[in-house]
């Protein structure tokens, strides 16, 4: 398994999957390993894909600071596998927080910035996301889960786990309200138990960044190519037009039906590989 010894002596590693033009792969979660991309078979088809593992999943190291968890941290990761790989302009592809990641490196670097990728993600959590999302909740009234659901759901804000593997729990259980009703969500709770929690990196998150997050004064010095792709069901809708709106050369995609995971979800997972790489082809 390909991997770098951080400048703080961490190990950073990553999964290769298939051939040609390299495209890393940033999950989301936080907290979640590479194993949050499942296979991606369409890209890998014409992209070498470095699938990385952030600090603190899979086989990379935790920082020695529980705290060290910030969007800048993670950003630096990328940066690290960038010079370690020797790629002059890296094209990255970053899934929700994976895109809170991808905005900031971009931001940071963006002389270092091929075509970027940001899926299903937000520049900063409003109102409207928070509303979207409740009104998801809320349309589960009535099923018979609802109450453990909301229970694990109340659990997990309230930091009431002691392990990723009770985070993973209640995720599970408070995953059957962030599908629409009637969509089985077992395709997305599958590959995300696989891709494991890291309750360090999501308490960091919920308690130092997500209030104050914002990254739309950031995007305007972005002036790589930026593919802004979403679901027309996903809560996070309107994230994805304040950041094509905040961007000088974003392309907006959204996928009619398709929801927070479309590369998961049945139906849609094809047309979201074919516009990620129509436009990666240029």
């Amino acid at each position: 398994m390909p991997s770098l010894t951080t400048a703080d002596g961490r190990t950073l590693a990553w999964h290769e999957r298939g051939s040609g033009p390299p495209l890393l792969c940033h999950p989301g979660g936080p907290g979640c390993s590479s194993a949050y991309y499942a296979d991606l078979p369409e890209l890998a088809a014409e992209h070498t894909l470095i699938l990385l593992d952030p600090r603190g999943t899979g086989a990379s190291d935790p920082p020695a600071d529980p705290a060290g968890y910030d969007l800048e941290d993670y950003a630096d990761d990328v940066e690290a596998v960038q010079r370690h790989l020797g790629i002059e302009r890296l094209d990255l592809l970053g899934h929700s927080h994976g895109g809170f990641v991808a905005m900031t490196w971009a931001a940071r670097y963006p002389e270092r910035v091929g075509r970027l990728v940001l899926a299903n993600t937000a520049p900063r959590f409003t109102d409207t996301i928070r509303q979207a999302r409740q009104a998801r909740v809320a349309s589960h009234e009535g099923q018979a889960y609802y109450a453990d659901s909301i229970e694990a759901m109340r659990h997990r804000a309230e930091g009431r786990y002691s392990s990723a593997e009770e985070l993973g729990e209640l995720y599970h259980r408070e995953g059957l309200l962030q599908a629409p009703v009637g969509v089985d969500p077992t395709p997305v709770l599958s590959v995300l138990a696989r891709a494991g929690d890291n309750a360090d990196a999501v308490g960091h998150f919920n308690s130092r960044i997500a209030g104050s997050m914002d990254h739309r004064p950031l995007l305007a010095g972005v002036a790589a190519p930026v593919l802004v792709i979403t679901g027309s069901e996903d809560p996070f809708l309107s994230g994805s037009y304040e950041i094509a709106e905040s961007l000088p050369n974003a392309t907006l995609v959204v996928l009619p039906g398709a929801d927070h995971f479309p590369y998961l979800e049945p139906g849609h997972a094809e047309p979201w590989s074919r516009a990620v790489l129509d436009f990666l082809r240029g």
